[in-house]
């Protein structure tokens, strides 16, 4: 049977395993830290169990969906499923109906809250537009630039495009990919009504998919490795040489800024690895507030348009933990000059001026620096084949028409087992 090394436990790495040990082969995961799930996994602070962040699924993320079927976890119970439904303080609100596509976006955008009806036409136009293109654009631009040319109402940008921009990319407004929002768009408010449904787990992020997927390999004759750095890998007349075990194949599933460490030396991966030092990457930071029991959103999530706060989760709708809010910075902005304090205290405040909840007990700020590559218009991509047919990159950053998401993650691994069981 042949051997294959997984170098990374995220969700693309995960995938690809899956992908792997159902055609035969046996991999081996390597993941560095003490818990499956990359930048989307379960942390424990403060004898708390946490997510390092918020990820928001939605209806259309099929390949994730079916692989947690496959691996044992029912979506049914590992979602609190909504029909769209974005609330924008202070006063934006789209909520799609339970009608078919594309009935549910008809009414979504005829009913829209916090618009005056010039501002409402205008999105309105500019989503026909975007739907008569076929979601197309003859030349990528920054989405700022697409929205001038479309005559998009100042308040109807900051209360709508800039949130779903920030959300769904990562990467501030003015230097986001036009395109590859629409991909997103095409997928979600474009696809069936389902598709453009809200998932909010109800499970930490290494439970809803990693931690069965582990269980599922090791079921099946393939080892996951917890805490097991890799600290070479090198190309052998043999195959492959992983921290000194020998393997017929690699798909790696580091996230992009660690490829060096990995693949250094390693001919094959050079044209990806000169591509990615030249990339731009994106923080996201994440504020949990402990408040009392009673404090609590209208639903699970809420966005801010007035302020440093972009998105504001109520773990209480999803996690069983009343009180506790998470509040979502994603991208480049002004609060990228705050420290921790400043920055808590901040939030602190327009939470305050919006809710009037108090004084949170407790709060913890986490921090993703490189937490995704920047979405920018006509970005050079890796693909997930190398030169050498037994070596596979696999991540949400690699040729995709989607951002960074775990459904990327997770298209990626797929394709990339696919590619090593169809070489070796």
């Amino acid at each position: 049977m042949k051997q294959i090394a997984v170098l990374g436990g995220g969700y693309a790495g995960m995938a690809a395993a899956v992908a792997l040990v159902d055609a035969g082969l046996t991999p081996t995961v390597f993941e560095a830290g003490p818990v499956l799930g990359g930048r989307a996994r379960r942390i424990d602070i403060d004898g708390r169990q946490i997510d390092n962040g918020q990820h928001l699924l939605i209806g259309a993320y099929t390949e994730l969906l079916a692989l947690m079927c496959q691996v044992g976890v029912d979506p049914a119970a590992a979602f609190l499923r909504t029909p769209l439904d974005l609330r924008v303080l202070p006063d934006f609100h789209l909520r799609c109906a339970r009608l078919p596509a594309p009935l549910h976006l008809a009414a979504g955008l005829l009913g829209v809250r916090g618009l005056s009806w010039p501002e409402r036409w205008a999105l309105i136009r500019a989503v026909r537009i975007a739907q008569t293109a076929k979601w197309q654009l003859a030349a990528d631009l920054p989405v700022g630039a697409w929205l001038a040319a479309q005559r998009q109402p100042t308040s109807l940008v900051e209360s709508f495009w800039r949130p779903l921009t920030v959300a769904a990319l990562n990467t501030p407004l003015e230097t986001a990919s036009t395109q590859v929002l629409f991909n997103v768009l095409r997928d979600s408010l474009g696809g069936a009504r389902p598709a453009s449904d809200l998932l909010f787990p109800i499970l930490d992020f290494s439970a809803l998919f990693p931690d069965a997927a582990a269980t599922y390999i090791q079921a099946r004759g393939g080892q996951v490795q917890l805490g097991a750095t890799v600290r070479g890998v090198t190309k052998t007349e043999a195959g492959w040489l992983v921290n000194d075990a020998q393997f017929d194949g690699v798909v790696c599933a580091l996230p992009p800024h660690r490829l060096d460490m990995a693949l250094a030396g390693v001919a094959a991966a050079e044209p990806a690895l000169t591509l990615l030092a030249a990339w731009d990457f994106q923080p996201i930071v994440t504020i949990y507030l402990q408040y009392a029991d009673h404090v609590a959103l209208p639903q699970p999530m809420v966005g801010l348009a007035d302020g440093l706060s972009q998105w504001v989760f109520d773990r209480g709708h999803t996690h069983a933990t009343p009180g506790l809010i998470a509040v979502v910075l994603s991208a480049r902005g002004a609060h990228s000059s705050l420290n921790q304090n400043e920055l808590t205290a901040a939030v602190v405040k327009e939470l305050q001026q919006h809710f009037s909840w108090g004084t949170p007990s407790w709060t913890r700020v986490i921090s993703e620096k490189r937490a995704t590559f920047a979405c920018t218009p006509n970005l050079s991509r890796p693909a997930n084949a190398t030169s050498d047919p037994s070596l596979w990159l696999a991540g949400d950053y690699t040729a995709s028409d989607y951002p960074a998401t775990l459904e990327g993650a997770v298209r990626s691994g797929l394709a990339a087992a696919r590619g090593i069981i169809a070489a070796i």
